[in-house]
C-alpha cells in the first residue's frame, strides 16, 4: 500500500521556517525557542526542529528527556530545554546527552548535581508566578534553589524562567505574573545570582505582550501557524505548516431513512451519497466529531454522517463522490479551508490537542 492509499499529514517546512522568521522580527532583540515537545505538536519533532533553527531559533524546548535525547541522536546540537521536571534516574542522561534541565526544587538541584559529578550542569531555575503547576514561589524559595545550585561542584544557574497562565485570555493577570517575576529578578540580581537567560513569554506573550519578551520567548503553537488557545484568530502572517488527508475507501447510494455507523445516531434525510474513509479515532480524529465535523470533498463541505468509528467513518458526500478521491481532514482544497481551530471548536477542544493526537500509523510527508 502506498503512504497515500489511506491517510497521512503533510507538513510545510518552509512555512515552519517562515513563522519562526516572523516570529524574530516582533520579538527581537529577544531570541525564539521553538517548542518540538510532543512530536512537534505532531508535526514531526526532528524535522521541525531543524527547519525551525534554519529559521532562526536559537533554542529548542522539549518536555521529556527521552525527546530531548531523540533530537541528539538526530545529529542537532542546538541548546535544548526540558520544560518538564526530570526524575532523579534521568538526571545522567541529562547531563550526557547536553540537555538544559528544569530545576524547581533543592531536590531537583541536588539529584542534579550527584548526577553532573563535577561536570558543566545546564539548570533553569522555574519560578510559579500564578499557573500553579511546577516552581518556587517566591524570592525567599529562588534565593535558596539559586545559592543550593551555586554551592554544586560545576553548578552555574544558566536561566531562570516562569510560564504565563493567561497571556492568551487576561493580560491583567499575565502582568500580575511578570511583576511577581520581577520581585524574584530583582532578589537574584541583589545576591549577584541572576543568570543570563530570563524567559517568560509562550506564544501568546511573545505576539502581544512586549514586557514579556525578555532575553527569550518560547514559542510552540505560533511556529506551527496556529492560534494560541484563547486568541481566536490566527495571527497575520503565520501559515499553518499541517494538512490532514485521506482518500475515499467506498461509496455507496442509500435510500432515505437509512442508518449509519454503530447506534444509527444519523439516517439520511433523503436519497443521498455516503463516502466513507478509512481513518477513525485509533488514528486521533476525534470521536466528539461524530455527527458534527466536516471534511472537504471535491471542494465542498462534506458531513460527518454517524459515529466515527476506530478506523473508519462516514460523511454525506457531494453527488460525484468516489473511492480514491482525496478528502482533506485539515486544510485547504479549492476556495475552502477546514483551519484546526474550526475542528477543535467542532469537538469541543482546542487546535494543540488536535494536531498532537494525530496517531502514529498516520504517516508524516514533509515539503520543502
Amino acid at each position: 500500500m502506498r503512504v497515500r492509499d489511506r491517510t497521512w499529514v503533510e507538513v510545510d517546512l518552509g512555512a515552519v521556517r517562515a513563522n519562526v522568521r516572523l516570529l524574530r522580527e516582533r520579538v527581537a532583540p529577544a531570541a525564539v525557542m521553538a517548542v518540538v515537545k510532543a512530536d512537534a505538536y505532531g508535526h514531526g519533532a526532528v524535522r521541525v526542529a531543524r527547519a525551525a533553527l534554519a529559521g532562526g531559533a536559537t533554542w529548542l524546548g522539549v518536555a521529556l528527556v527521552t525527546e530531548g535525547i531523540r533530537l541528539r541522536r538526530a545529529g542537532i546540537g542546538a541548546s535544548i530545554l526540558v520544560l518538564s521536571p526530570v526524575p532523579p534516574e534521568e538526571m545522567a542522561a541529562a547531563v550526557r546527552w547536553d540537555l538544559a534541565v528544569t530545576v524547581a526544587s533543592p531536590e531537583m538541584a541536588r539529584a542534579l548535581g550527584r548526577a553532573a559529578r563535577g561536570r558543566r550542569m545546564r539548570a533553569h531555575l522555574k519560578v510559579d508566578t500564578g499557573m500553579g503547576r511546577v516552581g518556587v514561589r517566591g524570592p525567599r524559595e529562588a534565593l535558596e534553589l539559586a545559592r543550593t545550585l551555586a554551592s554544586l561542584p560545576g553548578g552555574a544557574l544558566e536561566g531562570v524562567f516562569t510560564h504565563l497562565a493567561t497571556a492568551d485570555s487576561d493580560p491583567a493577570f499575565a502582568a500580575e505574573q511578570l511583576r511577581r517575576f520581577g520581585e524574584v529578578l530583582q532578589a537574584l540580581e541583589g545576591a549577584g545570582l541572576r543568570p543570563p537567560l530570563i524567559h517568560a513569554a509562550n506564544s501568546a506573550a511573545a505576539w502581544a505582550l512586549p514586557a514579556a519578551r525578555l532575553d527569550l520567548v518560547r514559542t510552540g503553537i505560533a511556529i506551527y501557524g496556529l492560534a494560541p488557545a484563547g486568541i481566536g484568530a490566527r495571527p497575520p502572517g503565520l501559515v499553518p505548516a499541517l494538512s490532514w488527508k485521506a482518500r475515499v475507501s467506498f461509496v455507496k447510494r442509500v435510500p432515505p431513512g437509512t442508518p449509519i455507523s454503530y447506534g444509527a445516531t444519523w439516517r439520511s434525510p433523503r436519497e443521498a451519497v455516503i463516502a466513507t474513509l478509512p481513518l477513525g479515532y485509533a488514528d486521533g480524529y476525534p470521536r466528539q466529531l461524530s455527527n458534527r465535523g466536516q471534511v472537504l470533498l471535491g471542494g465542498r463541505r462534506a458531513p460527518v454522517a454517524g459515529l466515527v468509528c476506530m478506523d473508519q467513518y462516514m460523511v454525506w458526500a457531494p453527488e460525484d463522490a468516489a473511492v480514491g478521491q482525496e478528502a482533506v481532514l485539515i486544510g485547504r482544497q479549492g476556495d475552502q479551508e477546514l483551519s484546526a481551530e474550526e475542528v477543535a471548536a467542532a469537538a469541543g477542544t482546542i487546535n494543540y490537542e488536535i494536531t498532537t493526537r494525530i496517531g502514529a500509523r498516520v504517516p508524516r510527508l514533509y515539503r520543502k
